[in-house]
């Protein structure tokens, strides 16, 4: 199933997302019924989190099938197939939220160096960031360096883990913070970053609180490295075309 034309990205659209890794639609993703639901099911994963942080509600759809009537959904896969190709797996998703006065700094880092030796490399791998709440940068929005996708692995350095989110971040040195695009989203809108960019918050400083939901796809004709202990466990989903990589991929 396809949606309408006017929902999926332009040709314009998709040539800057190659160009600057990155992009903002100023569009929402779903009816606001359709996005209501999701609503409703994070604030039962953050009601329900036990000793976890809000930040920590990690591959959710894994103990919630509820989900995958979001991350399959066609206005997805179709934005997701203007940049990716036809033939996509759910490589993961995450409700990240950051808590009024309290939520960390997540530092510079590009997602694709966690993910080292997972993949035989990371062209093609797109995330989707849905704003479950309204997302500036008073509550700790996101933002990237545009084009620093093209540029490798960068090198890291650890930080103090008591402020931030991860336990290294890219050397200071090798961001310019003047370059920084802010992703500022009302409720239901979105934006999309390859997996390779420079990207990262602030605290969120604010009385509001700034929630997320990532949602991450590969093109499948790139290959899982299953012997990687990361990906022992871990479990990826057909969305939608051929499974051209072999890889391990779960059919609903």
């Amino acid at each position: 199933m396809r949606t309408a034309e006017n929902t999926r990205l332009s040709l314009e659209e998709i040539s800057f997302y190659k160009n600057n890794g990155y992009l903002l639609t100023d569009r929402p993703l779903f009816s606001e019924k359709k996005f209501k639901r999701l609503f409703d099911i994070f604030e039962e994963h953050l009601n329900n989190r036990g000793n976890l942080r809000p930040d920590e509600l990690d591959v959710p759809h894994m103990k919630d099938a509820r989900l995958f009537e979001f991350l399959m959904a066609p206005e997805i896969l179709d934005i997701v197939e203007g940049l990716i190709g036809p033939d996509i797996g759910l490589w993961s998703s995450h409700f990240i939220c950051k808590e009024p006065r309290t939520g960390k700094k997540t530092p510079w880092h590009e997602d694709s160096a966690y993910w080292n030796g997972r993949f035989n490399r990371f062209d093609n791998i797109v995330t989707l960031w849905l704003a479950i709440d309204e997302s500036v940068k008073e509550n700790g929005c996101m933002g990237v360096i545009p084009g620093s996708h093209h540029n490798g692995f960068s090198e890291y350095e650890k930080m103090d883990t008591d402020h931030s989110i991860f336990n290294i971040e890219i050397k200071k040195s090798a961001v310019d913070e003047n370059q920084v695009v802010w992703f500022e989203l009302k409720q239901n809108h979105y934006s999309l970053h390859d997996c390779r960019i420079i990207h990262g918050a602030n605290p969120n400083t604010s009385d509001k609180r700034r929630t997320g939901y990532t949602m991450r796809y590969f093109n499948t004709d790139l290959v899982m490295n299953q012997q990687h202990p990361d990906n022992l466990h871990h479990k990826v989903y057909h969305c939608r075309g051929e499974n051209r990589g072999n890889n391990p991929l779960i059919f609903l």
